[in-house]
């Protein structure tokens, strides 16, 4: 079986990028990140690839006349190296079923909460908001809706009395660092079955 080539699309700083990176090098992760795209020609995820040495391109959503325009241009880059694996790590865009039909069952997203709870762009804030007790991370495939895909792992944090949004962000970031490289291992290794389109198998 050849191996996987990762395309990593990010918005902006490219943490969970950089554990995806260190993950590779470690050897956990037998793959290799093709390509990284971002939407934001001030994305610092591009510099750090670039220092890497790993192909970064800016498909930058306001040159684009559409969404359509915009999603055949990230497409065309994710062909032409090759993608066996989309991973989404910050990419703050909602893809159409155009760009999930092109990789079916094949993009990973990373939720900062346990979902089906708390989707959408502001989990901290509303988790904050709810008075909830726990909260955590989600590493689950994309689908057409928002958040929605089948969940692959998921890790908890306790929400502390005093949290702020950005010391719940930072707790939950350090599992999100653990969690995804995981699931992606998983992936790469073939041991993710999915038996619907809601549930997903970890095989030993």
């Amino acid at each position: 079986m050849s191996k996987h080539i990762l395309g990593i699309l990010c918005s902006g700083r490219g943490s969970n990028m950089q554990s995806i990176m260190a993950a590779i090098e470690s050897g956990q992760i037998k793959a290799e990140i093709g390509i990284v795209l971002t939407d934001k020609p001030e994305a610092r995820a591009l510099q750090v690839a670039s220092e890497a040495g790993i192909k970064s391109v800016c498909v930058n959503r306001k040159a684009c006349a559409s969404q359509q325009e915009f999603e055949e241009k990230l497409v065309a880059e994710l062909k032409a190296a090759n993608v066996t694996l989309v991973v989404l790590a910050g990419f703050m865009r909602i893809l159409s079923p155009y760009f999930v039909d092109a990789y079916r069952h094949q993009i990973l997203n990373i939720h900062p909460s346990l979902l089906p709870s708390f989707g959408g762009a502001h989990a901290h804030r509303d988790v904050l908001a709810y008075g909830t007790k726990v909260s955590g991370c989600t590493i689950h495939f994309v689908d057409e809706g928002m958040d929605h895909g089948p969940i692959i792992l998921q890790d908890t944090v306790p929400v502390l009395d005093g949290d702020t949004e950005e010391t719940l962000a930072a707790r939950v970031l350090e599992k999100e660092h653990i969690l995804y490289p995981r699931a992606i291992e998983l992936f790469v290794d073939g041991r993710l079955e999915l038996l619907d389109d809601r549930h997903v198998r970890i095989k030993e």
